[in-house]
């Protein structure tokens, strides 16, 4: 999708395979991940999750967070899309939630994470998503403000996600 100018512009699917308008998440700051049930980086459910009760306690729904789940990193998310909804929420008691199961790389990834990817590059400008557990915060104006590596862990993004919190609605 060329024509996109912010995080509001797509439509990616669900866990049962229906589009969801992410314009739903106007003027809210939303943190992106794509993830995995079976990698070293699975734990980081559990930082998520705290995460998102933490500031969901403090400012509402002005904050979400959205897994992506994804089979291309060493075949570490092979199981369906209630498989992998069914780990989340038995393991973790993820509430935040999980899309349908995606590329985030390569000729069929996912327009959204292809704009993400554009929007901020990695480490030497890469565009590409290098691991599971990589993560995009989305400021309320709908554009990338951040992008974090695998390793870098959900308590670690609370000061930055707090800084797009702080701004007003009123900057849209």
């Amino acid at each position: 999708m060329s024509s996109a100018t912010t995080f509001y512009d797509f439509k990616p699917l669900d866990k049962k395979g229906e589009p969801v308008p992410l314009e739903e998440y106007k003027g809210k700051v939303v943190l992106v991940v794509n993830t995995a049930s079976k990698c070293g980086f699975t734990p980081q459910y559990e930082g998520l999750e705290k995460l998102y009760k933490s500031l969901r306690e403090k400012h509402g729904d002005d904050f979400q967070i959205l897994g992506f789940p994804c089979n291309q990193f060493g075949s570490q998310e092979p199981g369906s899309n209630d498989d992998i909804q069914t780990f989340c929420q038995v393991n973790y008691g993820v509430s935040f939630p999980i899309m349908g199961k995606t590329d985030v790389n390569g000729d069929k990834a996912n327009p959204l994470y292809e704009w993400m990817k554009v929007s901020k590059p990695g480490l030497l400008g890469m565009k590409m998503i290098k691991w599971n557990f990589e993560k995009f915060l989305i400021g309320r104006d709908g554009k990338v403000k951040e992008r974090w590596a695998s390793t870098t862990k959900p308590e670690n993004l609370e000061k930055a996600i707090l800084e797009e919190l702080k701004k007003p609605k009123s900057e849209l």
